[in-house]
């Protein structure tokens, strides 16, 4: 016997009255007839009023509020290598994989080419320095040898400097090509070399000019301490140094090393951005420098921690995949005693060596960077709005067209008005394609996931 009514199926022990039923059960008789939001409403309520669990209009990603009648936001459309929301680590790598393994061609295969290009000089003057060094080995006490370490170091320095002459020119314009991939990937299209050169190539010129005055930012407190020493040197200042004098410049070039560490990694974060926004945006060097530093802005640590992550596993995957090409090379190279043969192969074992890690490590890096870019202007400027939207048309027409390039143009950020953007293309910067349509900033008239019916 009980002292009053139990509980029954339909109602758990501690529930009100008014509750809605267990997650599969049907209400109770005792109970209300709860139906889906939007279906009904209890009587009395107001029919205009949101429904408790909806998400709250100003939020585009309602988070989980956990049990079984939490709400939870429906997931991103994915309709290429990312999901078109803010990216976590974990997409961004991914997406770079996927990035890779959906256009093998024009990452894996050019990726391959350049590096095999810039790799020839390098492989060959490492190949006749080893030469050297075996011939040394062989006999040590041979007066003819005692000039073969030089003209073999010589030889690979002139290789080295060639090879990083090429591999400037080269990786420039593989970066400008895989952006290109990079844009057209995020939405599930693929690219060929052919039409990503062709899109790519009227920004080189200005890739170069990027590259070469990051290069000159990077490299100026070490410029300005080169010219502080000349001038020292010049002035007879180290002439009569004593040991308190030199502990004081060991101790200033130490702390020189420190600030400029941090000198390095904060305008190296700043900038890292700078190639997307010329590639994808059409700006000008100083424009795209400017961009980028305003896009890292507020996210600085992030970024940093990424690209400092994406380099510690390219240097890993490099090495992984270099050091048996690069240990038969230099074995072969030291035992071949300069034969002809012999330092032929062994340029060849360290040039493929090179080749197989740099054709994964430059389109690694490089989507990286495109898709950090990508988040950031997500993260910034709503742009997933754009992307999404872009990517229900293109699900609605069922193909991908070109204009989805155009995209990235600066005009289809959130806060800029849609007429800024291109006014060409299916994707003009018009309702619904511009980032607030016709009803300017106040409001979108799409959600975060697509058109509203």
């Amino acid at each position: 016997m009980t002292d009053g009514p139990g509980s029954t199926p339909d109602m758990p022990s501690g529930w009100a009255a008014e509750q809605p039923p267990p997650y599969g059960g049907a209400a109770g008789a005792s109970g209300p007839s709860w139906a889906s939001p939007g279906a009904g409403a209890p009587q009395g309520a107001n029919p205009s009023a949101p429904h408790p669990s909806a998400p709250h209009p100003g939020t585009p990603y309602a988070p989980y509020a956990g049990g079984q009648y939490g709400y939870r936001a429906p997931d991103a459309p994915r309709p290429g290598i990312i999901p078109l929301r803010p990216l976590t680590l974990g997409d961004i790598l991914d997406g770079t994989i996927k990035l890779i393994r959906s256009n093998p061609r024009a990452t894996l295969g050019l990726s391959a080419i350049v590096a095999a290009v810039t790799g020839i000089p390098a492989a060959i003057g490492q190949a006749i320095s080893l030469g050297s060094l075996g011939d040394l080995i062989a006999d040590p006490y041979s007066a003819d040898t005692v000039n073969v370490p030089i003209a073999g170091l010589a030889a690979q320095y002139i290789g080295a400097i060639l090879s990083y002459v090429m591999t400037f020119v080269g990786t420039t314009v593989l970066t400008g090509v895989l952006t290109r991939v990079l844009g057209r990937a995020v939405f599930g299209g693929r690219i060929t070399v052919g039409e990503a050169w062709r899109l790519a190539r009227s920004r080189v010129l200005a890739l170069f000019g990027l590259v070469l005055l990051q290069a000159l930012i990077l490299l100026l407190p070490l410029l300005a301490l080169a010219a502080v020493f000349v001038v020292l040197a010049a002035a007879g200042a180290f002439d009569s140094m004593g040991a308190a004098t030199a502990g004081i410049g060991a101790l200033f070039g130490l702390l020189f090393l420190l600030a400029y560490i941090s000198y390095l990694l904060f305008f190296y974060t700043r900038l890292s951005l700078s190639a997307p926004a010329v590639v994808l945006e059409g700006r000008g060097v100083t424009d795209a420098m400017t961009r980028s530093w305003r896009l890292v802005k507020g996210d600085s640590w992030r970024v940093l921690g990424i690209l400092l992550l994406t380099a510690i596993l390219a240097a890993i995957i490099s090495n992984v995949l270099a050091i048996p090409f690069t240990f038969g090379g230099s074995l072969l190279g030291m035992l071949n005693s300069g034969t002809a043969a012999g330092t032929v192969i062994a340029a060849l074992l360290l040039a493929v060596g090179q080749v197989i890690a740099s054709m994964i490590t430059y389109p690694f890096q490089a989507g990286v960077t495109g898709l950090l870019y990508a988040d950031r202007r997500m993260r910034a400027e709503a742009f997933d709005l754009v992307l999404q939207t872009a990517a229900a048309q293109n699900q609605s027409q069922g193909w991908i067209h070109a204009g989805v390039d155009d995209l990235w143009h600066p005009g289809y950020a959130a806060g800029t008005g849609a007429a800024s953007g291109p006014q060409s293309g299916p994707y003009q910067g018009t309702p619904p394609y511009g980032p607030y349509g016709a009803s300017g900033p106040s409001g979108p008239p799409y959600g975060p996931y697509g058109p509203q019916a």
